[in-house]
């Protein structure tokens, strides 16, 4: 049985698949190399069914062992993209639909784990809002910096010109910040804060480094 809220169902049990410092954002687009034999049967499941799938992070990246207590909140995607390679592994695109929160954890599967979620609270993932307001040009200085320093390549005529919450959600999905700074961008309430909140993750970023590099800060 499923939810149906707005034009997407959402599934009433959903697979998870814990992944320290991966994060899936609403109507962000998250590429994935599955190996394992319990994902590929996890894989093999959400293809036969409603091809949702729920990324969330382990709670102690530390945690040792095959099934560690992860963060209550995720982001639940559905494959729009599948290849299957000579291999055997799975190449598969989520695009992220609707975050939730973990109800109940249920029985392992061909040992992959599931989860009840419940999507209550989460209504406005599931929606084309306005474009948030915030500064973009201050967002955009930030980003300079911190792709320099990380040594990320960009085509900035490109990121110029996309929509700002696009540029916030493929921001927070690709650079490489620490896992609780990925939990909060997921959790933060809606585009705008989680704008503000990146902008203070890369002007931290940018601030602290420099000084660990033994090069002082710049201003």
């Amino acid at each position: 049985m499923s939810e149906r809220r707005g034009r997407a169902a959402l599934p009433a049990i959903l697979p998870i698949f814990p992944l320290t410092g991966v994060l899936l954002l609403p109507r962000g687009r998250l590429p994935l190399n599955i190996f394992e034999p319990r994902y590929l049967a996890m894989t093999r499941d959400a293809l036969a069914g409603e091809r949702m799938i729920g990324m969330v992070q382990p709670a102690d990246p530390a945690a040792s062992g095959s099934n560690p207590s992860v963060y209550p909140t995720g982001c639940a995607g559905r494959i729009t993209s599948f290849s299957e390679t000579e291999d055997g592994r799975f190449l598969i695109t989520l695009t992220g639909v609707s975050r939730f929160r973990m109800h109940e954890e249920l029985p392992l599967l061909e040992g992959y784990r599931r989860v009840v979620p419940e999507w209550s609270g989460f209504a406005g993932d599931l929606d084309d809002g306005p474009e948030p307001a915030f500064d973009r040009q201050r967002l955009l200085r930030g980003l300079r910096e911190y792709f320099q320093q990380h040594q990320i390549t960009a085509d900035w005529d490109a990121i110029g010109s996309v929509p700002s919450e696009r540029l916030v959600t493929s921001v927070a999905m690709i650079c490489p910040f620490e896992p609780s700074e990925k939990q909060a961008l997921l959790e933060a309430s809606d585009v705008e804060e989680r704008a503000r909140l990146l902008m203070a993750i890369v002007e931290m970023a940018v601030l602290i480094r420099p000084v660990e590099g033994g090069t002082g800060a710049r201003h």
